[in-house]
């Protein structure tokens, strides 16, 4: 850790610097595959939407079932015609969910399966979701989506600028992309949780742009009455700068979603943890990689294109290409080659003093 955070420091103070914007087309081409494949899983296997988006059924058995999970799936699909999802609580009884079913067919389902199960019918609890209500969940959802996207774009336009609100928004399509992408690879259930999830980890990717982008903000005030660095040259300094910090605050947050995920879904069983803690898991991890791989190299992209910054890359490249040229003609003079001409003097220079300066002398001191 303490090397980590002297890492930290010396990127802080610029001593190390990785050139994140200098290979921003590979970046570039690792997130277009990576989206590509995501948007390629969504289409073949498509999502696998909850009861709350389909309209079904929840039947709930009463504690302590002996009946296996693998078995009250086949139940479940004999009484119904359609495929099922079974989860075992902590106190024993079984979770059985039925999407895309007709409400009305529910009592007869209910009936069958309870003989099936071999229990009362009256002690099969049974919540029912119409195909309306889901679809207005549905919608809600995606409203709700929309304008946390334009609520996203305005603001940063006020508080930093266009492009920095463009980039933002093109990485936060990034990680729904992705984030949704893996759903349908996975087969995870869609669900209310996962739209709660999906929202959470746009707001953290959000989060840690900003930061980026505050600190660009600030560095790039008087940018043009420098001659040192182009924007992409600050842009490099400000990702490096918060490099550290961007990392540590995604791993402390993974942490506690990794244990939801696969301890408590995995390990223990606890599939109602799945729906949530895979959103943030992967959104997590993808919000982090576009603040810094998508996010501020897109940035720069964009400022390069003006003018003005134009006009600062070539007398920035100029006045590096003459120290350069400066450099070469110096060492050429040293080896005595093809520079004859006297060094320039740098720094203040020693006069020889007269050994006998002084002597003979009145020293105008009165006596």
């Amino acid at each position: 850790m303490s090397k980590l955070g002297n890492l930290g420091a010396r990127l802080h103070r610029g001593e190390v610097s990785y050139d994140f914007i200098g290979k921003r087309k590979i970046w570039y081409g690792v997130s277009i595959l990576i989206t590509i494949t995501a948007i390629v899983g969504l289409v073949v296997r498509g999502l696998n939407m909850g009861i709350d988006f389909q309209g079904g059924a929840v039947f709930t058995t009463p504690a302590k079932m002996s009946t296996s999970v693998s078995q009250a799936e086949g139940y479940a699909h004999e009484a119904s015609g359609h495929e099922a999802v079974v989860q075992k609580l902590g106190n024993g009884s079984l979770r059985i969910q039925i999407a895309g079913i007709d409400t009305g067919k529910a009592d007869d389902i209910k009936e069958t399966l309870a003989k099936d199960l071999k229990i009362d019918p009256e002690s099969l609890a049974a919540d029912l979701v119409g195909p309306s209500w889901g679809e207005q969940i549905a919608n809600k959802a995606w409203e709700g989506l929309a304008i946390f996207m334009v609520l996203v774009v305005i603001y940063l336009a006020i508080a930093f600028e266009w492009r920095m609100a463009v980039a933002a928004l093109v990485a936060l399509i990034h990680d729904i992309t992705i984030t949704v992408g893996i759903y349908a690879l996975v087969g995870f259930e869609v669900t209310p949780g996962t739209v709660i999830g999906l929202l959470t980890i746009l707001g953290y990717s959000l989060y840690d742009t900003v930061v980026v982008f505050d600190s660009l903000k600030e560095q790039t005030k008087d940018i043009t009455k420098q001659t040192r660095f182009t924007y992409s040259d600050i842009a490099n300094q400000s990702i490096n700068g918060t490099l550290v910090r961007s990392i540590n605050t995604t791993v402390v947050a993974l942490l506690p979603v990794a244990g939801l995920l696969f301890i408590g879904g995995g390990f223990l069983g606890a599939g109602t943890l799945n729906d949530i803690s895979l959103s943030l898991f992967v959104g997590l991890a993808a919000g982090a990689y576009s603040s810094i791989f998508i996010a501020t190299p897109l940035v720069a992209d964009l400022k390069e294109r003006e003018p003005a910054m134009k006009a600062l890359r070539k007398r920035v490249l100029a006045k590096r290409a003459q120290a350069a040229a400066g450099e070469n003609s110096g060492e050429q003079g040293s080896t005595g080659d093809t520079y004859d001409a006297a060094p320039a003097v740098v720094g203040p220079r020693d006069q020889p003093v007269a050994r006998n300066r002084g002597r003979g002398r009145p020293s105008g001191k009165r006596r």
